[in-house]
């Protein structure tokens, strides 16, 4: 498996898990941790410092709009 095929079904499992739950995977459950916070910081930091491949940017952009629409909101706003 390439690195591409790898970073393709990561994406896949990190989106499915956002829509199939409604919220963002949490830094403080282990598993989630692990698997998929990790996964989205890195890769928003490869984009940040646009070490990122072209090819992997726009479908990263997508899914972190998805992200957006399950921020936690600031009960005291």
């Amino acid at each position: 498996m390439t690195q591409d095929e790898k970073w393709e079904q990561r994406y896949n499992e990190v989106k499915n898990f956002i829509e199939t739950n409604k919220r963002n995977p949490s830094k403080y459950d282990a598993e989630e941790r692990g698997e998929y916070y990790t996964w989205l910081k890195h890769n928003r930091k490869q984009m940040n410092a646009g070490k990122m491949k072209d090819e992997r940017v726009e479908k990263f952009r997508k899914l972190l709009e998805l992200t957006e629409q399950y921020k936690r909101k600031n009960q005291y706003e």
